[in-house]
């Protein structure tokens, strides 16, 4: 077991280098930091504010590598080391004090001897070669220190602190209630499978889940606004259990907008396992409907609700664009969102790689999950 976790927490290093580097090119991509600095500061801004803002967060290193041309690893590759800098005697014609120097390439392929003397490199200059952005970058996610906002210059650590607690406020009890519902609602439909019941409840569970996210939020804020005045529209307020006022609707829309859809697969996964012969031979026994639904086709059919339920895990705490945005709560999608909005890019980055552990964490709990689950299957 503990060599398996080993040999897992080894294989996320290489999937996380990939994530920084792939973000980090499609930072530059979308807007260069000269370009961000005026954005965010305004067209009025002076070229020193602008100098200032880009040397306090590091963008006016170089991009990639901190290479001098005279000192570069192709260059001493190439010549095996620098070739002198005399200028070439001057050719039939010339005057004297009109020599030129031809370069590297004119002078290697010249005839006649070339005089080369080594390269000195330091190790400074070892040290400066990785002082860029890209390498700066790298280093600081690995160590965690996720820098300053582009926007606020608020520490992005302290942001991500401030916004978790509202999304988890949102996302677990909706997370539990949707589930609790899906599999005994799903488990109904597989006990009364192929009866009018079954089908209208099917064609319900569609609707639903064809129904757009933002349908449910336009039509909940008017029920709040208009019907049940006690629930707000708008707005958070972290106040003991009054807060729950604020959290009932944004709930109760995510539970309603993900039902349809967790109800047809799970029903679809208990009706495949209670196809099975171990359903037949459990029946023949005298088994309770109840006990065949809650004991042998919930159980054997945990391992595909694992697989789903697990990994739904990261996203909720990184929380929901759309309903954080619409309610007003100041979670981490809705941190996310203004940060698009602003081009606070640092913020994003910090996003996308947080987001990325939690998902490899929740792959190697669902591992984890299927071993306890299942003991025919083997940790190795």
């Amino acid at each position: 077991m503990l060599n398996y976790l080993i040999r897992r927490v080894l294989y996320m290093v290489p999937i996380l280098l990939g994530v920084m580097i792939i973000t980090f090119i499609l930072f530059y991509m979308v807007n260069k930091p000269e370009s961000m600095a005026r954005q965010i500061l305004g067209p009025k801004a002076s070229p020193q504010a602008i100098e200032n803002w880009l040397r306090n967060r590091g963008y006016d290193k170089p991009v990639y590598l901190n290479v001098d041309p005279q000192k570069s690893l192709l260059h001493w590759f190439l010549v095996f080391g620098t070739v002198d800098q005399k200028p070439l005697p001057a050719e039939p014609g010339q005057e004297k004090g009109q020599e030129k120097d031809k370069g590297v390439l004119q002078r290697l392929l010249s005839p006649g001897p070339i005089e080369r003397k080594p390269v000195q490199i330091t190790p400074d200059s070892e040290k400066s070669y990785f002082d860029s952005q890209f390498f700066n970058s790298i280093k600081n996610f690995a160590t965690f220190n996720l820098g300053i906002s582009d926007a606020t210059d608020e520490p992005v650590a302290n942001m991500i602190k401030r916004g978790i607690i509202p999304s988890l406020l949102i996302t677990i009890p909706a997370f539990v209630i949707g589930l609790t519902l899906s599999l005994l609602l799903s488990l109904l439909l597989v006990f009364v499978r192929e009866s009018l019941l079954d089908k209208w409840g099917i064609v319900f569970f569609v609707a639903t889940m064809s129904i757009p996210i933002i349908v449910y939020v336009i039509f909940g804020q008017w029920l709040a606004a208009n019907v049940f005045a006690y629930f707000p529209a708008f707005g958070f307020n972290m106040e003991g259990f009054s807060t729950a006022r604020f959290l009932a609707l944004p709930v109760a829309i995510m539970v309603l907008s993900g039902l349809g859809g967790d109800v047809r697969l799970y029903r679809a996964i208990f009706l495949e396992e209670i196809k099975a012969d171990y359903i037949r031979t459990a029946q023949a026994k005298g088994a309770s409907h109840a006990r065949v639904l809650l004991v042998h086709v919930l159980k054997n059919g945990m391992i595909s609700l694992i697989t789903l339920v697990v990994a739904s895990l990261p996203f909720l705490i990184m929380g929901t664009l759309v309903i954080e945005n619409f309610f007003g709560i100041p979670g981490l999608g809705n941190m996310t969102t203004n940060a698009i909005t602003t081009l606070d890019f640092s913020l994003i980055r910090a996003n996308v790689y947080f987001g990325s552990i939690l998902f490899l964490f929740g792959l190697l709990l669902t591992d984890l999950c299927y071993a306890a689950a299942d003991p025919r299957i083997r940790l190795q």
